[in-house]
């Protein structure tokens, strides 16, 4: 059985494209207007106002023409929700009920020793610390602080909670013992360098540790919480070749399939809020890494569910840091509605003094929409028994109401608050209506550079034609199109050309044009696409499959760009002849200008 990127059996790779449509699957983050054979829309990788993300249907392939990324469907997922190669396989996979067989997502084996070491790594220290945790007079004081929070032993086991001792060198001895260099640990966010003096100390110390998993399950971070009065409360590791704390949500590797399957995820401040929910039976709860949200991880829970509830504690705090994070997730194109906890608790004691069952129903279910929200917020600032108050409050609830896409949602917003207020629905509807008239004459369409994906109108503009490129350059380009198109346009420049183009990621990608259709498959650039192991080759296939079309090929217009390419190295030993030449003129050596005249007229004919 041939297998693909990540020693997956390419026949997955292969079902995963057939079952998931490029448009379908930018569509979910893009929104993308129809151009003759193309789809465009706003980049959702970098800002812009003018659409150069394109979509090939017909090639089931995407190229942002402004920052140059490109790929398959596979990639696109790769790129959009931060996964491996496999990850996004595996993930894509199981959303078409593709059956995985034996793989079970393992890695390439061609997985960069350190970061394996530093994986490794991690697994035994997180296994270290639960032991500590569990068994040793050290984990005492923890343990008795966990019991305290309501954590039992399943609870504790499941999420792999330890304790490191208020100790130097635990961790220290620990991997120097199993022979892993400690220099690589320190990078990888164990270990500290020692402020005086040389050798390393360990990173975490006396404090209670949550493992943080990366989306294969393996652990690949920790945050500590300190079991005295000490600052910082929480630490966390540093960013690490493991570990981006954007594009990682603790607890995802266990909640996302019942997130995908109630399409719907609840977004918690802390671990211990994740942790008691799970205990009962909520088992769709992540939380960021700290309070903010990032972009990244916005557009990861908007490729498994269409619904987030922020459910943060209900102190002004917590509450302000929802009205941070809902327009990112609103933004990416999520549906958003705010839990509401009574000030004072924090969702982890609200279950250990109500109960499950009173949080689901109470708190989870009366969660509201981000409208109402913002409302009850502005409410609060207005003493609504004066009439300087409800006018001021009215007039600041009708600006958040009157940008609503929806007639019903204003209607009822307005009738709400024409009821706590002294004023009429009808002039409430004037001043919404003219407040709309405004932002209308004031909007800019077609502008997403406050967010990376696109969701609006957009306006009708050209994409800026690239810079004229050389003709050798174009010549490779033009044989490289024909080549993805059709096998015996590829077999000719291989038996005229081989592998001697001038640019390495062109010759690169030929060999692997070669290779591809010497197994006897057929003219598929996405399928091509998932066998190259290159970054860069895969955004120049993608750049060049966007090419306007070189039109039908011949023999002889082959010819014409392989003679393109072979005269361009020729071309290059001329002028540096010429410089020889006119640097021994300068130099008075005549006899060796005339010998360097004679060779660049060899050069010449050829």
């Amino acid at each position: 059985m041939s297998t693909g990127q990540g020693g997956i059996p390419e026949s997955i790779i292969e079902s995963v494209l057939q079952q998931n449509d490029i448009v379908d699957t930018v569509s979910r983050f893009v929104h993308l207007t129809k151009q003759g054979k193309y789809m465009k829309g706003l980049c959702p990788f970098h800002s812009e106002k003018t659409p150069s993300f394109t979509v090939t249907p017909e090639k089931q392939i995407f190229y942002c023409y402004g920052c140059g990324t490109g790929g398959n469907a596979i990639k696109f997922r790769m790129e959009i929700e931060g996964l491996s190669f496999p990850e996004a396989v595996k993930t894509m996979a199981e959303e078409s009920h593709i059956s995985m067989g034996d793989w079970q997502g393992r890695e390439s084996a061609h997985v960069n020793p350190e970061t394996e070491r530093l994986l490794k790594a991690y697994e035994l220290t997180a296994k270290l610390y639960h032991f500590l945790l569990k068994n040793t007079e050290h984990g005492k004081a923890a343990m008795d602080y966990l019991r305290s929070r309501g954590f039992n032993d399943k609870l504790i086991d499941h999420f792999q909670i330890g304790y490191a001792p208020n100790r130097w060198d635990t961790v220290v001895q620990f991997l120097e013992k199993r022979n892993f260099p400690l220099e690589e640990m320190e990078k990888g966010g164990l270990l500290s360098q020692r402020n005086e003096g040389q050798g390393y100390v360990d990173r975490f110390r006396d404090r209670v540790m949550f493992p943080i998993n990366g989306r294969s399950g393996k652990p690949i971070a920790f945050a500590g919480r300190i079991l005295g009065d000490g600052q910082p409360k929480y630490l966390n590791s540093p960013e690490t070749r493991l570990f981006n704390k954007s594009r990682v949500l603790y607890n995802l590797h266990h909640a996302k399939n019942a997130i995908r399957k109630q399409r719907q995820a609840i977004l918690f401040e802390g671990y211990g809020d994740v942790i008691s929910a799970w205990d009962q039976d909520i088992q769709n709860g992540i939380a960021a890494m700290g309070t903010a949200l990032t972009e990244n991880q916005a557009l990861m829970l908007k490729g498994m569910c269409d619904e987030v509830i922020i459910c943060y504690d209900g102190d002004r705090a917590g509450q302000a840091a929802a009205l941070k994070n809902f327009p990112i997730l609103e933004e990416a194109g999520l549906q958003v509605k705010v839990a509401l906890i009574p000030e004072g608790l924090d969702p982890d004691d609200f279950i250990r003094k109500h109960g499950g069952e009173r949080f689901r129903n109470q708190i989870i279910d009366g969660a509201v929409t981000t409208t109402k929200f913002k409302l009850i917020n502005l409410k609060k600032n207005h003493i609504l028994l004066e009439g300087g108050g409800q006018i001021a409050y009215s007039k600041e609830a009708v600006k958040l109401i009157a940008p609503l896409p929806s007639p019903t949602e204003r209607e009822v917003y307005l009738r709400e608050l024409a009821a706590e207020v002294d004023v009429s629905f009808e002039t409430l509807k004037q001043e919404c209506n003219e407040e709309r008239e405004a932002m209308k004459n004031n909007k800019q369409f077609g502008d997403n550079n406050s967010k990376r994906w696109n969701n609006g109108r957009q306006q009708n503009r050209q994409v800026p034609t690239p810079n004229l490129l050389p003709a050798y350059h174009a010549a490779e380009r033009k044989l490289l199109a024909w080549m993805l198109q059709d096998d015996e346009a590829a077999q000719y420049v291989n038996e005229h050309l081989g592998e001697a183009f001038n640019l390495d990621d062109h010759a690169a990608i030929a060999a692997y044009l070669y290779a591809y259709y010497a197994q006897g498959k057929p003219p598929d650039t996405s399928r091509f696409m998932s066998s190259l192991h290159d970054d860069r080759l895969e955004k120049t296939v993608s750049s060049i499959s966007m090419m306007d079309g070189p039109g039908e090929w011949s023999v002889q217009v082959l010819d014409d760009c392989i003679r393109e390419v072979l005269k361009y190295p020729r071309k290059k030993e001329y002028d540096l002849k010429k410089e020889e030449m006119i640097a021994a003129e300068r130099a008075g050596d005549s006899v060796r200008a005339a010998q360097i005249a004679i060779e660049m007229i060899a050069l010449e004919r050829q």
